[in-house]
């Protein structure tokens, strides 16, 4: 009788472990993604579709162009190159993108969110400020400054930002867990949505004059 209770135990824990492992959606790699019953009209999501293994070549896992140096003349000093599957197709299910960030003396990275991805950074040139600040309610600011050869985290889904603040140009490294990690840039976002944010909602948000936001949507159009 024991043997045959615990057999049903073990069963219902392995049915239970089943269940837990089944619920877990997986992250989507798309800020949208709508329901639709006629698969002629679906998309494919959370990938891409795969190419044929027989036809695949070592070119497929290469790629070149992050030793170029990147364009930092621009209001805000640097330069994103992004390696994501759109730009390496090789990283297809893989999970992992990388990017190099250029940065002129005192350009920045603005404060930004990757909602798919944590970071790993890592500065190959140069001396940066770099920090994050965590969820609500406590909005704890971590910061550092980093320079040649040194590496910093930044957990996934929190705000963070690069500020070169020596004399000279600045480079970095940043692998990222997602093959497509997205990003929000705070200021663009906010300031330059289409359609434009009513400003009553920024202006009473940021406790600023209307006519202030109003400058701001007009700088970021």
């Amino acid at each position: 009788m024991k043997k045959g209770v615990s057999f049903l135990v073990a069963v219902a824990l392995m049915e239970l472990a089943s269940f837990l492992a089944s619920a877990f959606d997986p992250s989507p790699l798309q800020d949208i993604c709508v329901g639709i019953n006629d698969p002629k009209n679906a998309v494919f999501v959370n990938g891409k579709f795969c190419k044929d293994p027989n036809l695949t070549l070592a070119e497929d896992f290469f790629y070149q162009g992050l030793k170029n140096l990147g364009d930092t003349q621009n209001l805000v000093g640097s330069n994103v190159t992004l390696v994501t599957i759109e730009q390496f197709p090789g990283l297809n299910t893989l999970g992992i993108s990388i990017v190099r960030v250029d940065y002129a003396p005192y350009g920045v990275n603005t404060p930004h969110i990757h909602p798919r991805a944590a970071e790993i950074f890592t500065v190959l040139e140069g001396t940066l400020l770099v920090g994050f600040v965590t969820s609500n309610p406590e909005h704890r600011f971590f910061s550092k400054v980093l320079n040649k050869g040194d590496v910093f985290a930044f957990p996934q889904g929190l705000l963070h930002f690069q500020y070169n603040i020596g004399h000279t140009n600045a480079v970095a490294i940043a692998s990222l867990s997602s093959q497509f990690p997205g990003v929000i840039t705070i200021a663009n976002t906010t300031f330059g949505s289409n359609p434009p944010i009513n400003p009553d909602i920024l202006a009473k948000s940021f406790q600023l004059d209307k006519k202030v936001v109003q400058y701001l949507q007009a700088r970021f159009q």
